[in-house]
């Protein structure tokens, strides 16, 4: 039996919030300088380069990689054998209060959806998906979600009769309505499979992927290469004024469906994807 107090999950949650906001994972840092290669055009090419420029900055002055500094999601996986001293839900709150005052990320939470709107003024509440899993560890994984990519989701269910291809131009499509809303090139989350609610947090999870990784089941890892190949025909191209590299990625997630339906769930992630994991 491993003991975690809530103290060491608040100051964990806390210290990857900060990161994940900070410092842009390796793989998408890595996929959009190649980028700037691939592309033909010079203005495609100069935001590539003015993105990696940010990635740098914002690593090199410790400021936020965007203005936008999301809601807060987090995945826990919580070990059998882990005993959790004092509220886990409230430590974890407490580590998205502390990363957002403290380290004067944007706030933009707020208290109801429709008849109150006023800021929370501390980011929270946040978003908990908890899992029990086997062993002695306690995995956190915090995503900080922007709201300009997260406004351009969508989840659809589709009947068995439907093929392959209408659920691709379904994804195809979403990234095409979006535009340049969505601050491209984005990374394409999708769920498969479940129902309505399992297919659109796959989705998210999907967001957080590394890029460099591509689904363990060939099928799906052919299906995410096709689909790509087909919104970088889009032209939409980075910020949206044309070019070859609309989408950095499609990373798909799928799970076992009842026998009358195909759920399927696109979440969109402009390239600041900014996440963290820890381990206790």
């Amino acid at each position: 039996m491993k003991n975690i107090t809530g103290e060491e999950i608040t100051y964990a949650v806390s210290n990857a919030f900060k990161r994940a906001n900070v410092d842009i994972p390796a793989s998408i840092e890595e996929k959009i300088c190649n980028n700037i290669m691939i592309e033909s055009g010079d203005t495609p090419k100069a935001i590539l380069k003015q993105i990696a420029d940010n990635y740098e900055l914002a690593r090199k002055d410790r400021l936020p990689l965007c203005q936008d500094c999301g809601m807060a999601i987090v995945f826990a996986e919580v070990g059998q054998e882990v005993y959790i001293k004092g509220d886990f839900e409230n430590a974890v709150q407490e580590g998205i209060r502390k990363a957002y005052t403290e380290y004067y990320l944007r706030k933009s939470v707020v208290k109801d959806p429709i008849f109150d709107r006023s800021n929370t003024e501390d980011n929270t509440p946040g978003i908990i998906y908890t899992r029990l899993i086997p062993g002695d560890q306690l995995k956190i994984t915090v995503a900080a979600k922007g709201f300009g990519s997260e406004n351009c989701s969508n989840v659809r269910m589709f009947l068995p009769a439907d093929t392959i291809d209408d659920i691709k131009e379904y994804i195809v499509e979403t990234v095409k309505q979006a535009g340049p809303n969505t601050c491209p090139p984005v990374i394409v989350g999708v769920g498969i499979g479940g129902t309505m609610d399992k297919a659109a947090v796959m989705a998210k999870q999907a967001t957080i992927r590394d890029i460099s990784i591509r689904n363990s089941d060939i099928r799906y890892e052919k299906l995410e290469n096709e689909i790509l190949q087909m919104i970088n025909r889009t032209g939409i191209g980075p910020g949206g004024f044309g070019g070859r590299t609309t989408a950095l990625a499609v990373n798909i997630e799928q799970y076992a469906t009842h026998i009358a339906s195909v759920p399927v769930a696109v979440n969109l992630c402009c390239h600041v994807s900014r996440h963290a994991a820890v381990i206790l």
